[in-house]
């Protein structure tokens, strides 16, 4: 269906529809920065946030290391205990046996 735009352009039926149309894409394009911006401060955030997280992660790992550590110190107290009470056993028997020895 030809459509003639003889004369005086604004006549023309397709100029309302160009219109409609630039006007739609003026909203689209502003529709489409909008978006982009709230894109890029996610990504801002995001970058702020693992950032953080790296830092809880790290602290997290130091943390971990101490608490093993703190636990293990009992332990080794009572390894030490138990090496000093064998050696006084053992220097007790040796005593009892060089008593009867006669030394």
């Amino acid at each position: 269906m030809p459509e003639k735009c003889a004369g005086n352009p604004r006549d023309c039926p397709m100029a309302a529809r160009v219109e409609a149309l630039e006007e739609a894409n003026k909203t689209h394009s502003a529709t489409h920065r909008e978006m982009f911006k709230r894109i890029g401060d996610l990504e801002r955030i995001s970058d702020v946030q693992e950032k953080k997280l790296d830092t809880i992660l790290k602290k997290l790992d130091e943390l971990t290391e101490k608490v093993e550590a703190l636990e293990a110190k009992p332990g080794k107290q009572w390894e030490s205990l138990a090496e000093k009470a064998l050696w006084a056993v053992c220097a007790a028997v040796i005593a009892f046996l060089l008593g009867r020895v006669g030394l």
